[in-house]
């Protein structure tokens, strides 16, 4: 009689256990979906038009319109003249996602992040660089820095790993994550580069036109809801 008892005790313990922990976890679970549901996805190209981005040329004769412009869908930027088109608004501590490709010949082209007004050629930012062969580099342009920039003579601080870059003619996919004084790059699934103690630490975001032809598409970026 004794040993049934125990076992029905044994039993109900056992449940009781079972129980704490699922009302334990269900918090957890929770608490984690709330997560991530606390990031919005901001559309900095929608595919259609190009109204939330501003434009600098070098030549200011020349119209932004015969550089930047929209075809099935794609970015295309002529390489020619020099300059970029900006983001009108300034952003911090977000994820960026951005495919581009040389649809013709590998050349150059470039990212810039953090960049601060007024425009000139070329603004103080850092270019997350396109260049054939060296994308993933970084360029301290016009007075930024960083903590990976110890010879202050030089602007260029190189990729980590070896190119990630895909031939001419195919996509790539390059992932920007900025958080406080830091940034990470990222192409094709390979970590290209990091850098820490940035400064400037927020800015416009800007696709260059440097050499000729470059194409981007699905431009967008994740932040923490604000």
């Amino acid at each position: 009689m004794r040993t049934r008892i125990n076992l029905t005790a044994l039993f109900l313990v056992s449940v009781m256990a079972c129980l704490s922990l699922k009302v334990q976890a269900e918090p957890n679970t929770k608490e984690k979906k709330a997560k991530k549901q606390k990031t919005e996805t901001v559309k900095l190209f929608n595919g259609k038009d190009l109204n939330n981005w501003a434009f600098m040329l070098r030549d200011q004769s020349v119209k932004p319109e015969s550089v930047f412009f929209i075809k099935d869908g794609v970015i295309h930027i002529t390489g020619n003249p020099f300059g970029y088109m900006r983001t009108k608004d300034s952003y911090s501590d977000y994820n960026l996602h951005l495919e581009w490709r040389y649809p013709v010949e590998a050349t150059n082209s470039g990212v810039f992040i953090n960049v601060q007004l007024p425009d000139t050629i070329w603004p103080k930012c850092f270019e997350c660089q396109l260049k054939a062969g060296s994308a993933g580099d970084f360029i301290c342009m016009s007075g930024s820095d960083m903590n990976e920039r110890t010879d202050k003579t030089v602007r260029v601080i190189n990729k980590l790993a070896p190119s990630a870059e895909k031939p001419t003619g195919e996509w790539n996919t390059m992932e920007i994550v900025t958080r406080g004084n830091t940034i990470e790059v990222t192409l094709n699934g390979v970590l290209m580069n990091k850098a820490t103690g940035t400064n400037p630490g927020s800015g416009h975001i800007c696709l260059q036109s440097e050499g000729k032809d470059i194409q981007f598409r699905n431009v967008y970026l994740t932040r923490p809801k604000k």
